[in-house]
């Protein structure tokens, strides 16, 4: 089947879109106000965009919390969910009231960041330190601005729990990562395997 994004005129009861662009990492972003209020919420429009310098983006859906503190503050930091957080994670994205405690909520502990005001989740095995590039407002085909805002952050900081580092690897399988997929579903990375680039010039 094929059909028209504009009439979503597939018949289907939920649109495939997230299903197919899957499985999509979780950002965990903490942020922090201008006032000192904690922001924690996790976003699966989320990706590491370049490596040299380590860039990493999140797209959120309306303008919430997180997009405002760190428009204040210019900072954040984005903590990796596990399996074993997994149920704390969805916790945190519960439409609480602004200046509400997420990680309260949710029974997580945080941990102090080192280069960065806003702190991590503690339970997680690494995290990454941010400062703002930029935060874009998205348009659509016909220039219209759309209430999705892209924020890109410069990593200035990274956080490994030493048990996850093997043979100067950070082993992502003994981590359990999860990643978000379609409808209320999600993956989890437990096992890998290897293709090596070809080489040439």
């Amino acid at each position: 089947m094929i059909y028209s994004t504009a009439l979503q005129d597939h018949g289907l009861p939920h649109d495939p879109f997230k299903a197919i662009v899957t499985p999509r990492p979780i950002g965990w972003i903490t942020a922090l106000s201008a006032k000192g209020e904690i922001n924690l919420s996790p976003y699966s429009f989320f990706n590491a965009v370049s490596s040299r310098p380590h860039i990493v983006m999140f797209s959120s859906e309306d303008r919430k919390d997180a997009v405002s503190f760190i428009e204040e503050t210019g900072e954040f930091t984005c903590s990796l969910v596990t399996k074993t957080l997994a149920q704390q994670m969805n916790l945190t994205s519960a439409p609480l009231p602004r200046g509400a405690s997420e990680y309260k909520h949710s029974g997580l502990a945080m941990a102090e960041s080192k280069f960065v005001k806003p702190p991590r989740v503690a339970g997680s095995p690494a995290a990454l330190e941010c400062k703002l590039l930029s935060i874009q407002q998205l348009k659509d085909l016909d220039d219209r601005p759309v209430p999705r805002w892209m924020v890109l952050g410069q990593v200035v900081g990274i956080f490994m729990d030493d048990a996850y580092v093997r043979d100067g690897r950070f082993d992502t399988a003994a981590a359990h990562p999860i990643a978000r997929c379609g409808y209320a579903d999600y993956a989890e990375v437990d096992h890998l395997f290897s293709i090596i680039r070809p080489t040439g010039g």
